[in-house]
Formats: C-alpha cells, structure tokens, sequence
C-alpha cells in the first residue's frame, strides 16, 4: 500500500477526518488506498492553536504528547489531487477542469498558496493502535506484515 508521512498534528486530523486535504508542493497521480503516517516530529504551535487543540479534546488527545508519531496511524482513500488557485480573494481547486471550494476552516489546516495542491483524502480509518513504521519522503510502500512484526 502507498504511503505518506505528514508531521501531528495534521496527520492525526487526517486520520479523525477533520481534516480532508493534504497540501503539498507536488503533484500525485497515484489514487485509491493509501496509509497515513505521523512523523516523529509534532508541530506544537498549531496543536496550540484553539480550534485544532478543541478538536483534538474531542477525541481524547489533551496535550501534544498524546499523539502518536512514527507510526501508520490510519488507512483510506487518496480520491483524486487538486491544483490550488486564488479566485477572487478565495482559495479554489481545480482537477481536470473540474473546480471545487473549500471552507475557510478546512483553508486554515493547510498551505493554499496558489500553485500548490490537495490531495483529497477519504474514507479514513483510524487503526485501533498505531503500527510503528518508519517513515520516507515522497510516497513510499508500507507493507503492514513487514512493519507490524
């Protein structure tokens, strides 16, 4: 299965479905199953920041420390990878000529600078306990039976 590393605590709003793009400065063909990876590494800014730690309460995780890194957090569907553009004054995606808007909360839980793009993740499903793995740039294989082991 392919997978992604995204620093916490993106990578766990992925996984609770809080948060439903990914944006990066590259493009992705690849669609279908993907695992989501936390990284070791927490921003503690952001997870400061009072609608991502509300939400984060939501769902048991008090303090940065209660997210769990270096690890396969969760599993689901990469559905398709969108170009960011500024169209008056408002964030849009576009993919294939079709054009999608995004709500100015899920704006605030990434980087839409004009140029980038979303990959649009769904279907997430949040494994009952992480599986340590090690994580890559890049997408990269995750074979479960070789890391969980």
């Amino acid at each position: 299965m392919r997978a992604v590393t995204i620093r916490q605590p993106w990578a766990t709003l992925i996984a609770l479905g809080e948060k439903r793009f990914e944006t990066r400065s590259w493009a992705t063909k690849h669609r279908g199953a993907i695992a989501i990876h936390a990284g070791k590494a927490v921003d503690k800014k952001a997870c400061a920041h009072p609608a991502i730690k509300t939400i984060l309460s939501k769902h048991g995780y008090s303090t940065p420390n209660d997210l769990p890194i270096g690890a396969v957090i969760a599993t689901g569907v990469l559905m398709d990878c969108w170009q960011s553009f500024i169209q008056e004054a408002q964030v849009v995606l576009e993919s294939a000529g079709r054009i999608k808007n995004i709500t100015a909360f899920e704006e605030s839980l990434g980087d839409y600078t004009e140029g980038r793009y979303a990959w649009e993740l769904d279907q997430m499903n949040i494994l009952q306990k992480p599986i340590p793995a090690k994580g890559y740039l890049s997408l990269w294989n995750w074979e479960e039976s070789i890391e969980g082991n």
